[in-house]
């Protein structure tokens, strides 16, 4: 008895230490974010003594009126072509779910409308709360079950969903490693750690198309199912896998093209770089489960891209969370009070 009693405080105690963690993780890369922008801002004489005058507040202030100009200098076409890319990536993401309903063999039974607006909602909540795959597997098991689905169904929908964003990120990222292995380099003032040599990246990035090839062997070898008590996995066929090739990494080169649009021209690496830079700080904003990656994706940005304006590459970030995290939290909400209010109103409910 005494040890039950002691598994709820431990319980909570474990949720204190991470929620703390992550807090500190937030609060130190926002100064760090903080203190480059300023430092950034004081290149300008006028701007250096404003801020020299002035206290914490009062340079923030600064630092904001420079980020708004930024983004006020994006052109409509900037913006029109980030909002295409969003678009693509939700459609992406809703392909996600496709694929595995395809390898349920259930994707007779559910419309491409309600795919679309379940997978929206999903990745919404998600990718703005974090836990995407907690998160996730709630709102799709709460959706599709409703459609017929079991709890096991819905757990192997899940993920392979999540194996199938992975895959891509191992895939594209291993491509930027071969195609431009310098771009860990940057990195390396922040984790040592990737203080690598250029040859090694590349062989790191070859060994990780190498892993995505076996992947694809395997299919093709029509490797058997895999048994454990009642948990039978089965592996994804050809057709599945095939989708997977295309669907994965083009969620994420659309997730990365609505920063590059609305980067300058002056000082834009290119899109590898960029790419590889969504890649890096997007896998490490989800890892760390900070909601949106807040803080992560400023550093590393700001490191990958030392030749753009770092006001400029915040600029771009606050206009990815607008179009790829905000904009559609805002429209999800509705989506689920339609759903559930749909679902007050059958018969049984």
């Amino acid at each position: 008895m005494p040890a039950l009693a002691r598994r709820p405080w431990i319980q909570l105690a474990k949720k204190t230490l991470w929620l703390t963690a992550v807090g500190l993780v937030i609060g130190w890369s926002l100064w760090l974010l903080y203190a480059k922008l300023r430092g950034e801002v004081a290149a300008d004489p006028v701007a250096r003594e404003l801020l020299a005058s002035g206290g914490f507040w009062f340079s923030l202030k600064i630092i904001v009126e420079s980020i708004g100009r930024s983004i006020g200098n994006v052109s409509a076409s900037a913006y029109t072509l980030a909002a295409v890319s969003a678009l693509l990536a939700y459609f992406a993401l809703a392909w996600y779910d496709r694929i595995a309903l395809l390898h349920l063999n259930r994707q007779k039974e559910i419309s491409w409308p309600f795919i679309a607006s379940c997978s929206f909602v999903t990745y919404a909540l998600g990718h703005n709360l974090g836990a995407s795959v907690l998160s996730g597997g709630l709102v799709r098991l709460r959706a599709y079950g409703a459609c017929g689905l079991s709890a096991g169904e819905v757990a192997i929908l899940v993920a392979l969903c999540s194996f199938t964003f992975g895959y891509g990120t191992v895939l594209l990222t291993g491509l930027v490693f071969v195609l431009q292995p310098e771009i860990v380099q940057p990195l390396a003032a922040m984790i040592p750690r990737l203080d690598l040599p250029v040859s090694l990246v590349q062989i790191i990035g070859a060994a990780m198309l190498g892993l995505c090839a076996l992947y694809v062997l395997g299919s093709w070898l029509h490797f058997k199912p895999v048994h454990f008590r009642s948990l039978h996995i089965v592996y994804p066929r050809l057709p599945v896998v095939a989708r997977q090739l295309m669907a994965a990494p083009l969620e994420l080169i659309a997730a990365a093209g609505i920063i590059y649009f609305v980067l300058p021209e002056a000082g834009n690496p290119g899109f590898i770089t960029v790419l590889g830079a969504f890649l890096l700080s997007f896998s490490a904003g989800l890892l760390s489960q900070t909601p949106g990656g807040l803080g992560v994706m400023e550093a590393v940005f700001l490191a990958v891209l030392p030749g753009v304006a770092p006001s400029d590459v915040i600029a771009a970030l606050l206009i990815w969370r607008l179009m790829y995290l905000l904009i559609p939290l805002a429209i999800s909400l509705p989506l689920v009070v339609a759903f559930e209010r749909a679902q007050l109103r059958r018969p049984g409910r």
